[in-house]
């Protein structure tokens, strides 16, 4: 369960309310909006200071394909900040397997997450899982349109999971999940699962709610309340 969160007080509660992974995003800047590099730096900080060491995720923003050197740029400044993985979105366009390319020998942890919008590109994936990123990610960048699920065929994300795991990367899944979408995500057994809206009170530029985190942690790790 990844939880996504975008300041100091946030990152304490996901962390004590049942995530197993703490992400770093600004949610009002859109679907993979980044931090300050000072907020990540702190949020790290304190996380650590508490002796939490869970996972800790950081977005680099929504940046344009073709817009190499701020790309690598802003995954050095993110991955400066001590996080474990650095966030970086790919869309479908013709310069992404150069992308791809460029931050597998970044020399960073770089978590490519793929925008699944308009489906998945199978082909950007297999040349993904050729390159030694430590996880992949699917994700959707309109969060008020639909789900990952609607985007994407549940066979396809089978396919992807079975792809990323045969080639040993962990797989993560995203985009307007919500609690209804257990038993699928129980089905397809991804490496992890990543929520906003669903923890949050009214939609995902709203505060987590502790209530809703703690429902979706157990629902998810299949305990009892």
């Amino acid at each position: 369960m990844l939880v996504s969160v975008r300041s100091i007080e946030e990152a304490l509660l996901a962390a004590t309310g049942g995530a197993d992974f703490i992400d770093l995003k600004e949610p009002v800047n859109g679907a993979l909006g980044g931090l300050p590099v000072a907020t990540i730096r702190a949020i790290v900080r304190a996380l650590r200071s508490q002796g939490i060491g869970l996972p800790v995720s950081a977005t680099i923003g929504d940046l344009p394909m073709h817009d190499l050197p701020r790309i690598l740029a802003q995954v050095q400044a993110v991955g400066a900040c001590g996080v474990d993985y650095v966030k970086a979105g790919i869309e479908r366009h013709p310069g992404a397997p150069g992308v791809l390319n460029a931050l597998a020998g970044s020399g960073w942890p770089v978590v490519p997450v793929f925008i699944a919008d308009r489906g998945l590109d199978a082909r950007l994936l297999e040349h993904a899982c050729a390159l030694p990123f430590p996880a992949l990610m699917l994700d959707t960048a309109d969060k008020r349109a639909s789900s990952l699920f609607d985007a994407v065929p549940l066979a396809r994300l089978q396919g992807a999971i079975a792809q990323a795991r045969a080639a040993g990367r962990l797989l993560g899944l995203a985009g307007a999940l919500r609690a209804a979408h257990a038993p699928l995500l129980h089905e397809l057994q991804p490496d992890f699962a990543g929520f906003r809206s669903a923890v949050c009170v009214a939609g995902r530029t709203a505060a987590l709610c502790p209530q809703r985190l703690a429902a979706l942690a157990a629902l998810l790790h299949n305990t009892s309340q």
